[in-house]
């Protein structure tokens, strides 16, 4: 935007050129401004494009993961992780690919002894058909995200078990419960905290007196003792999933007191300020000031 000014004296105009940037931040909204500042955190936005990742590894297994979870291989208990290679024997630069292993028992030690057969290379590939999956539980289908297709070694990036399984698909079929659950923990927790908080924060009084006390006995609380009595107290006959989810969503529910007492500092101060009075003013609701303006 330009503004002109002539001064009374007759003066030359003048001209003053505001600033795109700073108008654009005057009249931006509250979640820009909060998405602008995120952006500019380096290792904030890199943390936020590995758990994008991450989730989508827990949406769809299936697909990122080269094997099942229960696949098993006869001859590879305990393998160690597949090397990839670029360079081949000779020094030749390649696409990524693997060796296959072969084992022998050491005598000695009664342990196996894995060592590369570089005769042959094989190629790692992209969307290739492995075994079959039911693709979010509606289709079935045999694509994965890569591998080395049916006429390969066995690609354990992360080695196998003591039964042979593939280590990384079982991380990644993991994901979905570890992944998920501590969603619901975090977001319950979130949301308990911003609730209370907001509520001690702008009404006070006797609310912010029983919210108050409440957190002081959450806080009172050991940790150590209360783990004990919660594993205890747990059913012996529920599975670890089961068992897992209740543990997350009882701690979530006492570990909110930290983010309500934060939350209420914030709205002690901002509560009287000229746009949540203008709200008030305006005619608004109590629930739309405190988590919409305040």
């Amino acid at each position: 935007m330009t503004v002109q000014e002539q001064s009374l004296a007759g003066g030359p105009v003048v001209e003053e050129v505001l600033d795109v940037k700073a108008e654009r931040y005057y009249y931006a909204t509250q979640r820009q401004l909060i998405w602008w500042r995120f952006r500019r955190h380096r290792l904030a936005m890199v943390s936020l494009i590995l758990l994008i990742i991450l989730y989508l590894i827990a949406i769809m297994p299936g697909f990122t993961a080269p094997y099942l979870p229960v696949t098993r291989f006869e001859d590879r208990q305990q393998s160690p992780p597949t090397k990839v290679h670029l360079f081949d024997e000779n020094g030749s630069l390649h696409w990524p690919f693997i060796y296959a292993l072969s084992r022998e028992l050491d005598q000695a030690t009664f342990k196996y002894i894995y060592t590369e057969d570089t005769a042959v290379r094989f190629p790692i590939k992209l969307f290739v058909k492995g075994e079959t999956y039911k693709f979010w539980g509606l289709w079935e289908t045999d694509w994965h995200l890569f591998g080395v297709g049916a006429d390969g070694p066995p690609m354990l990036l992360f080695g196998a078990d003591e039964l042979g399984r593939d280590i990384l698909s079982r991380t990644f079929y993991g994901s979905r419960i570890s992944l998920s659950i501590g969603f619901v923990g975090v977001l319950l927790s979130f949301f308990i905290g911003v609730t209370l908080g907001g509520i001690s924060g702008y009404f006070g009084g006797i609310a912010d007196e029983i919210i108050q006390r409440l957190i002081d006995f959450l806080l009172s609380i050991p940790a150590l003792p209360f783990w004990m009595a919660l594993a205890a107290a747990l059913p012996r006959d529920w599975s670890v999933t089961k068992t897992y989810f209740a543990i997350t969503v009882i701690l979530s529910i006492i570990g909110w007191s930290g983010l309500a007492r934060v939350v209420r500092g914030k709205l002690l101060a901002l509560r009287e300020e000229d746009y949540s009075l203008a709200a008030q003013a305006a005619g608004a609701s109590q629930p739309r000031i405190i988590f919409r303006h305040l």
